[in-house]
């Protein structure tokens, strides 16, 4: 029975050569020769390169220009932060810090600004509510305090320090505000933004 790889169609006596090589204990060689290939030879015309005259982009992308950040600081830049504010009278980094102040005074301060302060000062309206804001959550917070002390003795300590924390952080916001250096309280973010956009005049 013929296995595989026993015959070759091209050389019938292929399998009778190689046998009889085996027994002579030579190996069997082919007639033909593989053929090598001449190598390419590279000229200078597939070397050759484009001058950078004849080099022209297809398409050169624009300098990236990073966008704009808004900043309630930015009004500083241009204007003097003890300009006079319009309808008010008041240099403005008065009225961007007393809406800061604790023992009630930011609060109605706070109020006083956004009812008056026109929209063309968004510096001063931002402040208003963003001092309106905390002076308002730290009432809310005290309140809260208030109440559970009448449950345990301890919270009026907790009280205690939370209004002393408070007040001192109050003092070191308006004096930031008033020497014009940005002021952002996060906690407060959603308030003072309602707040500035909902109260007003109209």
């Amino acid at each position: 029975m013929a296995k595989k790889f026993d015959t070759n169609p091209l050389d019938p006596e292929f399998p009778t050569k190689v046998a009889a090589a085996q027994q002579d204990g030579t190996a069997y060689k082919l007639a033909a020769e593989t053929q090598n290939f001449p190598a390419n030879v590279i000229t200078e015309e597939q070397t050759r390169q484009f001058q950078n005259d004849q080099y022209q982009p297809m398409f050169n992308p624009p300098n990236y220009q990073p966008p704009a950040v808004y900043h309630t600081t930015q009004l500083s830049q241009t204007q003097p932060i003890d300009r006079k504010v319009d309808k008010v009278g008041l240099p403005e980094n008065i009225l961007v810090a007393l809406p800061y102040l604790p023992w009630g005074i930011g609060l109605i301060s706070g109020l006083i600004e956004l009812l008056i302060v026109p929209s063309s000062e968004p510096k001063v309206r931002f402040h208003a509510a963003q001092g309106l804001a905390l002076n308002i959550g730290i009432l809310a917070i005290s309140f809260i305090l208030g109440i559970v002390d009448n449950i345990a003795d301890w919270v009026s300590i907790g009280n205690g320090i939370f209004w002393l924390v408070m007040t001192i952080l109050s003092i070191v916001w308006a004096v930031k505000a008033y020497q014009g250096k940005p002021i952002h309280i996060e906690s407060v973010d959603d308030l003072t933004n309602w707040l500035e956009e909902k109260v007003k005049i109209k």
